[in-house]
């Protein structure tokens, strides 16, 4: 599971012009507005989306009352995610009873989900295209043009878009996402996705590793490899673990960080998501390994009950979590580590939320992303088990979560503090002009004096104080 923001991504004309162009532009004076919600997947999807449409002559727009297309990427992971999708979706339909040349169109997983209801039932949208149909976007643009609903929600077995040179929508032109897979194989009975993006298929590793020189070259110095699940990254092996191409040679993720890595020892390589029963020590080896792989792993916990896990259909237990965190301290002591964590899930008892509490102090995790359980349509779990924590226990229980990581993050900032860290700049602090701000290797924000240094600088700050969000310090010379 990825961390949810919601992002309204802005592409601006400097950025296109960047852009590899394969096909020739159309000519096109029309507008697009292009608002992204969920995880860091769907923004990169977006920036597929930008390309595909700059291609077609679109140009964008802050400023979404003037557009002409407007188009919302979202997500299906929880229920509120989709309602604040169908609350913009209600203001662009009183939009368009004005300007009935307006275009609204849905991407993404809830597309897919919810393609009849939200083109026919509430009338909200003129088109839907769901995660592989991004390249048809042109043919569904023309359909509703003709005065027809348009729709392409077909999944593939192929599709990773590794052709497309992606639009950079990020303001700061110093981190960027790389997408490296598509899908997700794990049937988790609480999830959507697999429903929503299909099954696994991985790019391939040679257009990876050029998508991050391209990078390097244009001033990035930070890419996050992006997956469902990056550990079932594998090219040229097929499931069963037989080689598809003797002439090709195989690459496993370990394989892929290494060579990522690679590119330029400036370049920083993160990655999102781990799956723990698929996270192996050649990875972890890899990681230590290189400098500018970063000492940061995000590893979904969701429960830290066995039996929960099992409802859950994680494919791993409580011991087999502890052994995956005890594996990276091991390999980086210094490795900074979040997850995902589900309170009220399914038969969910007090002992069992109580050993998720338990698990959060052995590991004393450096950030979580900590929710409610939302039965999501067609999962596994909506079939099997009901939904029988009651609403104001699952607040409970999630309030005891939060607090319990509060405490928790704030110990991991103290213990920081003191300490020298190199940290890469990606801009002015939004508190105050005369601050940079920018990410160490474990991916904690610190603050400090602009002084002379500029974005895509590389830094050592000596952290003073902190809060638990956050830490502030000063740069000293180098180590």
């Amino acid at each position: 599971m990825f961390e949810e923001t919601t992002n309204k991504v802005i592409l601006e004309e400097k950025q296109g012009e960047a852009m590899e162009m394969e096909a020739p532009v159309v000519a096109n004076d029309k507008k697009l507005y292009l608002e992204s919600y969920g995880c860091q997947m769907n923004f990169s999807d977006s920036e597929i989306v930008a390309s595909i449409l700059t291609k077609q002559g679109y140009t964008t727009t802050r400023n979404e009352a003037e557009a002409d297309l407007i188009l919302l990427n979202t997500c299906s992971i929880r229920e509120n995610a989709e309602q604040r999708v169908r609350n913009r979706l209600t203001e662009f339909k009183h939009r368009k009873e004005k300007n009935p040349g307006l275009v609204v169109g849905i991407l993404g997983c809830m597309a897919e989900r919810l393609k009849t209801q939200l083109l026919e039932q509430e009338k909200l949208v003129d088109l839907v295209a769901g995660p592989d149909a991004y390249r048809d976007l042109p043919n569904l643009i023309g359909e509703v043009e003709g005065g027809q609903k348009a729709v392409n929600v077909l999944l593939s077995r192929e599709e990773t878009y590794a052709d497309i040179s992606p639009v950079r929508l990020d303001k700061n032109g110093i981190t960027a996402f790389i997408s490296i897979m598509r899908g997700c194989d794990n049937m988790c009975s609480f999830c959507v996705v697999p429903f929503t993006r299909g099954r696994e298929r991985s790019r391939d590793p040679k257009s990876i590793v050029k998508e991050a020189q391209d990078l390097f070259d244009l001033g990035y110095r930070e890419v996050t490899l992006l997956g469902q699940n990056v550990d079932s990254y594998r090219w040229n092996i097929s499931k069963k673990g037989e080689i598809e191409n003797p002439e090709e040679p195989t690459v496993n993720f370990a394989q892929l960080l290494e060579q990522v890595a690679l590119v330029n020892p400036l370049l920083r390589i993160r990655f999102s998501t781990s799956h723990p029963k698929d996270m192996t020590d050649d990875v972890l080896e890899t990681m230590a390994k290189y400098n500018n792989i970063c000492e940061y792993i995000h590893l979904p916990v969701q429960s830290g009950n066995t039996a929960v896990l099992e409802r859950m259909n994680r494919g791993y237990s409580r011991e087999w979590y502890i052994d995956r965190i005890d594996a990276i301290r091991k390999y980086m002591p210094n490795c900074a580590i979040s997850t995902d964590i589900i309170s009220g899930f399914c038969g969910e008892t007090d002992a069992e939320h109580q050993e998720t509490l338990t698990l959060m102090d052995y590991v004393q995790y450096e950030y979580a992303y900590m929710f409610k359980y939302s039965e999501r349509p067609k999962t596994l779990a909506e079939r099997k088990y009901e939904d029988d924590v009651p609403e104001a226990v699952k607040s409970a229980r999630l309030t005891e979560i939060i607090d319990k990581q509060q405490a928790h993050s704030l110990l991991r900032n103290q213990a920081a503090v003191g300490k020298t860290y190199e940290v890469l700049v990606e801009g002015t602090s939004k508190r105050s002009e005369e601050h940079l701000y920018g990410r160490n290797s474990q991916n904690a924000v610190i603050i400090f004096p602009k002084g002379n240094h500029k974005k895509g600088d590389y830094v050592f700050v000596q952290v003073s104080e902190c809060t638990a969000a956050t830490l502030l310090g000063e740069v000293v010379e180098n180590l």
